[in-house]
């Protein structure tokens, strides 16, 4: 019965067992319609014993970094889902590639736009989909705000104000190398990404400074907090901040006619949203399976998946901005 339901169903292999592969992708794909948990990719021989027992993975399914390429020729797996630090993810989005696998790389895309570039040509020449792990796209209070502000339900948007910061970070994250910097990559990604989709405009400018450091020897490589604000083509402003020390948590527009907003707008789970008209109303959803099941279908149907390697790359570049922004205190064009 469970092999004739995979059958229907996709296989998605893990690469990177770490915390986010752990507490909510693996769980998540348990709850999935139209992708299954089919193997993994660790470097941590430790975890396969228990990963295999709890998910009922295959021996023939649980492959290393460096045995990774002969997955090509497991029928079982149909997507690779990259989940490494930011650092290693254009080596292994290429990899996947040759592969003939579809993939889904985790965001932030790459570390500079040229690796982003490398990624999309290595998809595009083995014609294989690339899709990045923006999973607020199929939550629906963060498709609401898409909908008020791009519909522009309350007037033309004046101003955006985008928070995301949290207190506990360690590991790889303070690594540049690994991370390509600091909280902006990591939590930042979300506050940016909320006012492209918000306003549905990309911004054409950036000024940006760092924030004290409370803690010079925990945050020697990378920013432990940014402060930024983007300047959109019809004049609205954003005014953006990330921190690994501060906790935040809001996606907030004001426009003519009234505003909009949620807090918190970008965990997993327990959004919250209002306008000026009232409070919003939306069911629980599990993100990473909707988002999951959305990019099986799109490879079953074989359409565009809403969250491309191209919308990766646009938000490098701007990720690129404004830490360019920050280091000379200049105000950055964003072509």
């Amino acid at each position: 019965m469970a092999e004739e339901k995979h059958k229907q169903k996709l296989g998605v292999a893990l690469v990177g067992l770490g915390e986010y592969s752990t507490g909510q992708l693996a769980p998540a794909l348990q709850e999935t319609n139209h992708c299954y948990l089919a193997g993994i990719v660790t470097g941590s021989p430790g975890k396969v014993d228990e990963w295999k027992r709890k998910y009922n993975i295959a021996n023939s399914n649980v492959y290393n970094y460096e045995n990774f390429d002969s997955i090509c020729d497991n029928p079982d797996i149909d997507i690779i889902y990259i989940v490494l630090p930011n650092g290693l993810h254009a080596e292994y989005v290429v990899r996947a590639a040759k592969t003939g696998k579809h993939i889904i790389c985790e965001k932030p895309m790459a570390v500079t736009v040229e690796e982003c570039d490398k990624m999309i040509a290595a998809c595009k020449e083995a014609g294989v989909m690339l899709s990045i792990g923006y999973r607020l796209h199929f939550e629906p209070y963060n498709k609401e705000m898409m909908r008020l502000g791009q519909q522009k339900v309350f007037g033309e948007i004046r101003s955006l104000k985008a928070y995301n910061g949290m207190s506990n970070t360690s590991g790889w994250r303070l690594d540049k190398k690994l991370a390509g910097g600091g909280p902006l990559m990591d939590v930042g990604i979300y506050c940016l990404q909320g006012c492209r989709y918000t306003t549905g405009m990309e911004p054409v400018a950036v000024t940006a400074r760092e924030g004290n450091k409370t803690d010079t020897a925990k945050f020697k490589e990378v920013e432990e907090t940014i402060y930024w604000e983007l300047e959109f083509p019809n004049g609205a402003k954003a005014d953006c901040m990330s921190s690994y020390t501060q906790v935040a948590n809001v996606l907030r527009a004001e426009a003519e006619n009234g505003w909009f907003e949620l807090s918190p707008g970008y965990n997993y789970d327990g959004i919250q949203g209002k306008t000026s008209e009232g409070e919003l109303k939306f069911p629980e959803v599990n993100q990473q399976a909707l988002q999951m099941d959305d990019f099986a279908m799109a490879v079953k149907e074989n359409r565009p998946t809403p969250v491309p390697g191209e919308m990766g790359r646009q938000d490098v570049k701007i990720l690129q901005a404004i830490y360019k922004a920050m280091e000379t205190g200049e105000r950055v064009e964003i072509s």
